[in-house]
């Protein structure tokens, strides 16, 4: 099995997205880093629970890879919004035993002293229009919600809508049960809700 272990809003520049997400939240990002492997960088929202938030860009300073991005980065275009959450498991090869086939092979990754290894699709897409979690398994102690400081943001709720809403719902439920994630039938979209110091706010 699997819990949530981070969410990511995607972003055209990382600027954007840091406005974007400090206007809504009303608490500032911090500097997160580069993650040579897909050429994308990062800013960082600790949350209570011991999860985090991640904004996330194509690093314009990278060099262009000749590979598909994570997270469908490189067909990503509009304004920031929530497009992939991720999920961590102890075991990211029997967590791709029972997700659905195209849900990725394992990457190994790092940045600073993190490491860890993700299952990343092929084509960059996760399964569901991308909907699906992506899968996560952290290598040693170091994870960075911990290194986060705490600003009173508290996730609350995660809606998905997708078409095939039956299907997801049941390959989800093998891997994953939380009361906070809800699966309804709809055009494919995330919505993160979050207890904040200005109140509820959705994203």
């Amino acid at each position: 099995m699997a819990d949530i272990d981070h969410f990511a809003i995607a972003c055209d520049t990382l600027e954007e997205g840091r406005d974007w997400v400090e206007t809504r939240l009303g608490v500032p990002l911090q500097c997160g880093g580069q993650h040579d492997h897909f050429g994308t960088h990062n800013m960082l929202l600790g949350l209570e629970d011991g999860l985090y938030l991640e904004v996330i860009a194509i690093d314009p300073n990278a060099a262009p890879r000749s590979y598909p991005r994570w997270f469908n980065l490189d067909a990503f275009s509009g304004a920031p919004r929530p497009t992939t959450w991720i999920a961590r498991t102890t075991d990211l090869g029997s967590a791709l035993k029972t997700a659905p086939k195209d849900a990725g092979r394992p990457v190994a990754l790092s940045r600073g002293d993190l490491r860890w290894h993700m299952a990343v699709p092929d084509t960059g897409l996760l399964p569901y229009d991308g909907l699906f979690p992506a899968l996560i398994e952290w290598d040693g102690p170091n994870h960075p919600a911990p290194r986060l400081t705490q600003q009173g943001v508290r996730f609350v709720s995660m809606e998905i809508t997708h078409p095939n809403a039956k299907a997801f719902d049941i390959e989800l439920s093998k891997l994953i049960t939380d009361p906070r994630v809800k699966i309804t039938s709809g055009t494919p979209e995330m919505r993160l809700t979050f207890e904040t110091p200005k109140g509820k706010v959705t994203l």
